[in-house]
Parts: structure tokens; sequence; C-alpha cells
């Protein structure tokens, strides 16, 4: 800290540190405040660094941010990389894929940006860096290490943690594990080709739950896919469908434990190892015996640090159109953020990559210009796992209509002759943006027409000419 008296802000302007604020006391008296040990001050400050957060760098990049002038902070200890790599190839591929492989952008067709490429573009990386206080008004957030980072414009981009069992009995035994980071991910590779040969159960039967049960199956393991939902996939997958997909994963060697299997504890070994896990269905309980076990029933939005000073609904923080929050100069975006949903006239609150990446864009050019429109996203989703690939695009509301069967087939959601979302097994790419022409346009179909078809690609197209 220096005291400069009785000297004019113009010799102040000219002769201060890069970096430094000046303020002018009453009675002349000056104070150059240079940034105290441990503290630095951005224009723009990206707090997270998954998906969204590498996106937004690219975005600022591309708008011709000035050296220094934003940052990004992350609790993780690697770049911002694309997050859904970690429970497909990251796990099964020979070679697995690995960082920097899968850096941001290269998911969404840009650079991949290693921590080298920050470097170049003058935005700088902190990691290792968990932040602990957020003072929103006063424009800091301050690390667990000590370091403080000012802002002008702050961007939320924290995603979501992966909701965890933690208060079960034998929640601490080793052998458990959680997939959400590249550290996670790095673990359980290193645990499911250990147990070659054995029983792996998965706990969930949605997204984490279905692909690293085919990840296990692939490696050589024996899973076990444990759920207390009716079929896989609930929030997608209607009954019909979700009985193909079951079918197909039993084919490939996955037992599959559902309708009313409840975990509800962990049995050890006497010596902190896991030995099983507890389960119960129809009053009955019983242990089912594995070394291995990953836990996959969903996530919850980062927003705990926010929560006395944020406005927030479906658990993540409420933002407009424009990705604003409730506190001028603070945005949210990706997983943690609750935006309306403009094309069905609700609010809604996305996890998934497409969302943080196109999120991500809109939010910064929002931010360089007030005038952009507001955020228009339609809903998108996909998969892979073992040989299949399928994709949605729409809203999965309405009564479906199922054509075709694995490793073809399409589904559409139709509510009053009105077509809502769209999905199919095995897409082109002139399927993919078939989908998404339907979806935008959402056409009115006659249903009995398109459910007498067998074709998956005659309804696709029926519904398309609609």
């Amino acid at each position: 800290m220096a005291f400069v008296v009785g000297l004019g802000s113009k010799f102040l302007k000219q002769n201060a540190p890069a970096g430094s604020k000046t303020s002018v006391c009453r009675r002349s008296l000056v104070v150059l405040m240079n940034e105290s040990e441990g503290s630095k001050s951005y224009k723009y400050l990206v707090l997270g660094g998954g998906n969204a957060a590498g996106y937004v760098a690219r975005a600022l990049v591309e708008k011709g941010v000035d050296k220094s002038e934003a940052a990004i902070v992350s609790r993780e200890e690697v770049a911002p990389y694309e997050r859904p790599a970690l429970s497909k190839a990251f796990l099964f591929a020979d070679p697995p894929a690995r960082l920097p492989g899968f850096h941001t952008c290269v998911g969404g067709g840009g650079d991949r940006q290693a921590p080298e490429w920050y470097e170049e573009n003058g935005i700088d990386l902190n990691l290792n860096e968990e932040i602990v206080v957020a003072d929103l008004n006063g424009k800091k957030i301050k690390s667990k290490s000590g370091a403080e980072f000012g802002f002008e414009k702050l961007i939320v981009a924290t995603g979501c943690a992966p909701i965890k069992l933690s208060k079960l009995e034998g929640a601490d035994l080793k052998g458990i594990h959680y997939l959400r980071e590249n550290a996670d991910a790095l673990e359980l590779y290193d645990s499911l080709h250990a147990h070659k040969g054995e029983e792996v159960l998965i706990v969930g039967g949605g997204y984490i739950g279905m692909e690293v049960a085919a990840a296990a199956a692939i490696v050589g393991c024996k899973p076990k896919l444990i759920f207390p939902e009716e079929h896989m996939m609930s929030r997608l997958f209607f009954p019909a469908m979700a009985k193909k997909y079951e079918a197909f994963y039993k084919e490939k060697g996955v037992e599959i434990l559902k309708d009313g299997y409840l975990c509800e504890g962990f049995a050890g070994d006497g010596e902190g190892n896991l030995a099983g896990v507890k389960v119960a269905k129809d009053g009955k309980q019983e242990v089912i015996p594995g070394k291995l076990c990953v836990i996959g029933v969903g996530a919850r939005p980062n927003a705990q640090l926010f929560s006395d000073q944020l406005e927030t609904e479906l658990g993540g923080i409420k933002v407009n159109g424009k990705f604003e929050s409730s506190v001028k100069d603070v945005y949210a975006i990706g997983d943690v953020a609750s935006f309306p949903l403009k094309k069905y006239n609700r609010m809604t609150r996305m996890e998934h990559v497409a969302h943080a990446r196109q999120s991500a864009a809109h939010a910064v050019d929002a931010l360089f210009d007030s005038a952009t429109a507001d955020y228009d996203y339609l809903p998108y989703f996909y998969s892979r796992v073992f040989d299949l690939s399928w994709q949605f695009f729409g809203d999965s509301v309405g009564e479906p209509v199922l054509i075709g069967d694995i490793p073809k087939m399409s589904a559409f959601w139709i509510e009053n002759g009105q077509v809502n979302g769209v999905f199919v097994e095995g897409p082109t790419a002139e399927d993919t943006e078939t989908m998404r022409a339907i979806a935008s346009k959402r056409p009115t179909v006659d249903v009995d027409e398109l459910s007498a078809l067998s074709d998956p690609d005659e309804a696709l197209k029926l519904v398309a000419s609609a």
C-alpha cells in the first residue's frame, strides 16, 4: 500500500502502476492501492472449470479481450475439458481417451484448449482454487488457500456435483466410486481393470449408470445395474423403449435389478473395503456381493456458495434470457443456471454439454451487447453405449409412439397431434438435421398413420413432411 499526499489526479494516472486503483480524498490525500499479495482483479472472471468455462474462454478470446483481462478460477487441477468423455472412451478404449486429448473445445468443433492455449491468449488459469467466500456486492471471491479474486463481471459456471449416499451405512468404504471429474475417472478406470471377471455394482439407472455398466462389460467385468425405478433412463425412456434397451443390455452380460431395488447401505469386509451393497425390495433385505460399486443417482447444482445472495429456482441460480442473475454483473451458465426455456414457456435447468456450450457463447454475447436476443434453446440429449448411439431433440411431453427396433428405431412424443420431441437410435448425420428441424417446427401429424408404420426412416420422413 502506498500513500501519496498533495498530488493531482493527472499525475497519478500517468504514474500509477499497471493494475492499481486511485482515489482522491477531500483534503487532497490520494491513496494508491496496489493489488495486495494473493489478490488479483479482472474485468471478466469465470468461476468453474468445466465445459461451460472453457467455452466462455473461447468466446471471450473471439471478442478480442485484452491480455490479463479475463481469468478462470477452478477447483480442479486440470484445464476445462469435455466432461462427457469420462463415462465413455475414457474407461474402455484402447488406448483410452486421456487429457490433453479432450480439452475444450474439441467437442464443439474448436481448438483444443490445453493450458498453453490460455497462456497464449492472455487468460489467467487459476487451478486448484476452491472458492469458499463470495462477496458479490463487493465484487470479490476468496479461495480456501486465501487467494482473493476481484471482478467487474462474474460468470458462474460451477456446474453440478454428484449426489452422494454419504449418510448410508458403510458409505466411506474403499471401493465406492462417483464419476464427475477427471480424477474420479482415472481412479475408476484403474478399479474396473483391476476387477476384470468380477462383479461390478452400479447403483442408478440413468446416464451414468447405463454408460458405466456398458464400459464395465466392455472391459470384461460382470456389471449389475441396480435401481428402484420401473425401468432404466426413466427421465426420458418410456416403458416400451426401455424394454428394448434392457433386453440389449442383458444380451451384453449386464444383470439388471430394478423396480423397487433400493440401495440402503454398504457392507464391509472388516478391513475397510467394500464387500457388497445392501438393498431392499418389497420389504425384503439382502446384500448383493461385490468389491467395486459406482454410484450414479443424479447431481445437484453447485449453487450453495451464493444461496444468500442470488435468487434461485429449481435448485439452480435463476437467470433471465441473457443469463443475468438477480445481482448486477453476475451471470450464471451451464448446469447451474435455471433459465427460461423460451420455446416451451417455462423455467428449466439443463444438465447437458450442448447447453453448457451454447449458454456460454450466449452469455458472452449478452455481456458485450445488451441488445442480444433472449436465449432460445432447443433441448438435446444423446448417449453412446456399446455399439449403440441415440439422439433426442425437443420435449418429452405427450404420448410416445415407437417405430422399429434396435439397432434402428425412432420415437415421437405427441400432444394433441403436435410433435414435441423426436428420438432416433442409430441416426445418420442427415437424420440429426431432420430431427432438429422437426423439434423446432413441432408439426401436427396423423397419429394413426404414424403408428401404422414399421420403418423408422419412413416415420421420420412422414413427420418431417407434415
